[in-house]
């Protein structure tokens, strides 16, 4: 038995940093629960000061700037998470301590989020906020590459569609609560912003209660040279076409959802012509359709896919109903069909959530890697976030009209499933 996966001997001779399905006869429930709460404490609390308590406190701070150093602040804050995915999960990967190579990063994140949100709420100036929200993205990393890496190296290959289904389950009641909790502090920025820091903290007493991870020190230390460095702290090299066909894939996907969700006012406002009221009903409409099929799914689409043995299959039929329900409302600018949409594109979105992280692991080129390597891959929802409104404007700009936009989207959804599809290493 590994190293990684030992409770009763913390001290075994020999590491692999994986677990087989020999080595796990039954589903790790207290790992999945460990999961679930590490993704929700993470979103919640980023969602809820991205969302809403971050905007707002640039208002107070400088009004008349406020959609200029947005802008900043998103540039530098994306700039400094694919950094800090790229370097801590590589650290991740290569710590050698008694409490394991995960557990250490993600009580470093937990402190370290609570008390840059702390600052966040009392910074005065732009400069001091941009760089407080700088710093909460590397805590923030520190957080979700080892939790990632956790899923990789404890969870056995038949049971990983159901563990990443409890990952998506935290982050689908994450997203949904989000906004709603940094909303009730809009009259105090400060305590909203602690309050969120708190909720994060919780990560790290979760990950020493459900993960118990063991030792990792008989791993094999290694030397610091030039392929250590090539190897963890820059892209794979070697054995990842599947690795990079996810990669896109998975763009492509974000691509799509971003583009129309985006922009999901202004096609409410100017598609479908509907006052800012009415505008503001469907959104929140379509906001809840999306988080409870996303809910529903991650606890339908993983253990399905695990009962039958695929992973592939589900990802790409869920690519498909993305690519459907964003097709929707070419066909009508009627309301109705942006309710049509939220349904086939959420249920697309909650089942490509709850299987994507397991397909992720089964293509990496180098389990030893793993929080690397799916730190990297998780880049491309920050891609998809900042592509898709940026299509959008452009489709939108060029053609005077929304029609297009769909059209695309759903194109977007296509080239992502067929890059799945192309996948050769898993069902």
């Amino acid at each position: 038995m590994s190293a990684q996966r030992s409770t009763t001997d913390p001290q075994p001779t020999t590491w692999t940093g994986a677990t087989t399905d020999a080595d796990q006869p039954r589903f790790p429930v207290r790992l999945a629960v460990g999961l679930a709460v590490g993704a929700f404490c993470w979103i919640v609390a980023y969602l809820g000061a991205v969302g809403v308590l971050l905007p707002a406190r640039v208002a107070e701070i400088a009004p008349d700037d406020k959609a200029a150093i947005i802008a900043l602040n998103s540039t530098v804050s994306m700039i400094v998470a694919t950094l800090a995915n790229i370097t801590i999960g590589a650290s991740s990967d290569l710590t050698r301590s008694r409490f394991g190579r995960r557990t250490p990063w993600i009580w470093v994140g937990a402190i370290g989020s609570l008390g840059s949100l702390f600052v966040l709420g009392r910074v005065t100036t732009a400069g001091t906020l941009i760089a407080a929200w700088a710093v909460y993205q590397v805590f923030l990393n520190a957080i979700i590459a080892p939790l990632l890496g956790t899923l990789s190296d404890r969870v056995a290959p038949r049971y990983r569609g159901t563990a990443a289904s409890a990952y998506a389950l935290g982050i689908g009641v994450g997203t949904g609560l989000g906004q709603v909790i940094g909303a009730q502090f809009l009259g105090s920025t400060a305590t909203g912003f602690l309050v969120l820091g708190v909720l994060t903290f919780v990560a790290g007493p979760a990950a020493a209660l459900f993960f118990r991870e063991a030792s990792s020190i008989p791993m094999p230390a290694k030397p610091f040279t030039k392929d250590l460095v090539l190897d963890n702290f820059v892209f794979a090299r070697r054995d990842a076409r599947d690795y990079y066909l996810a990669l896109f894939g998975k763009f492509f996907i974000m691509l799509a959802k971003f583009s129309i969700q985006g922009y999901m006012l202004y096609i409410l406002t100017d598609y479908m012509l509907l006052e800012k009221a009415d505008a503001a009903r469907y959104i929140s409409l379509t906001a809840t359709i999306i988080m409870v099929a996303g809910i529903t799914m991650a606890f339908v689409a993983g253990p399905l896919a695990d009962r039958l043995g695929r992973i592939k299959l589900p990802v790409v039929i869920s690519s498909l109903l993305i690519g459907a329900g964003v097709l929707v409302p070419f066909f009508s600018p009627s309301p109705s069909t942006i309710v049509a949409y939220a349904v086939l594109a959420g249920i697309g979105f909650g089942a490509f959530n709850a299987v994507d992280q397991a397909l992720n692991i089964s293509v990496l080129p180098n389990p030893a890697t793993a929080a690397k390597d799916l730190g990297i891959l998780n880049l491309s929802n920050t891609g998809g976030q900042i592509a898709g409104p940026l299509l959008a404007a452009a489709v939108i700009t060029a053609s005077g009209g929304y029609r297009l936009l769909f059209v695309l989207a759903a194109g977007s959804a296509l080239v992502g499933a067929a890059l799945f599809t192309a996948v050769r290493r898993v069902r």
